[in-house]
Parts: structure tokens; C-alpha cells; sequence
């Protein structure tokens, strides 16, 4: 049985916006690299201190068209489209996820507004 490095990444990327794993400061320390980086769709910067210091946003979120691309043998691009059930609106997200430790960390993520529907994405 092979790994299959997309399957495991969604996961991941699916661990991270759940709100049970978001309310987990533990949770999130595992997840995000010491050096994690997020540009949000507000405009504002984050790093993993601002994180597990002030929280993530919690809202309920469902995933869609997750593709990925790598950068280096250890570094991975993730593209894709997140609804935001609770705030109504849309995102395309990008996130790159690096192998650190024996395991891939989330290193940076950022959001961008849209408002594209998740059927003109073809």
C-alpha cells in the first residue's frame, strides 16, 4: 500500500478547520511550524504565537477542490476552496506545508475573498 502525500495533506488541512482541533491549543501547536506565517483574507498577518494566544477564528467550514504541487522533495503547495458556512462567504486558499521533524507542519496559509461559486470552478 502506497502513502498517498495529497490524501494526508487534505486531511490535515481538514484537521485544521475543524473546530474542535481549533479550540486545541494543542492541537494547534502540533500542527503549525514553529515559524507558521498566515496572511488572512481580512489583510491581517498572524504567526503561530498570535495563534495559540488569541485563537483562530471559529466557524464552521467545508473544503473543496484540493489539489497540491510540489515545491521541493520536503515542501508542498496546497490550493484550494473553503466555504465559510457561518460567515457566508468564499475563499481560495493556499497553504504550504513543510516535512519537519518526521512530519508535515503547516508552515504558511494565506485566504483571498471571492466570489466565484464552487460550480464555476469547472
Amino acid at each position: 500500500m502506497s502513502f498517498n502525500l495529497k490524501a494526508h495533506l487534505q486531511q490535515l488541512e481538514e484537521s485544521h478547520i475543524n473546530l474542535e482541533v481549533r479550540q486545541s491549543n494543542e492541537e494547534l501547536d502540533h500542527i503549525l511550524a514553529d515559524d507558521f506565517l498566515e496572511i488572512s483574507s481580512s489583510g491581517k498577518m498572524y504567526g503561530k504565537k498570535e495563534c495559540l494566544e488569541d485563537g483562530v477564528v471559529l466557524t464552521e467550514m467545508t473544503l473543496h477542490n484540493y489539489e497540491i504541487r510540489h515545491l521541493a522533495s520536503d515542501v508542498v503547495l496546497s490550493t484550494y476552496y473553503l466555504i465559510d458556512h457561518t460567515r457566508e462567504r468564499k475563499t481560495l486558499r493556499s497553504s504550504i506545508w513543510k516535512y519537519i521533524d518526521g512530519r508535515w507542519q503547516f508552515y504558511f496559509h494565506q485566504g483571498t475573498l471571492t466570489d466565484l461559486e464552487l460550480e464555476d470552478l469547472g
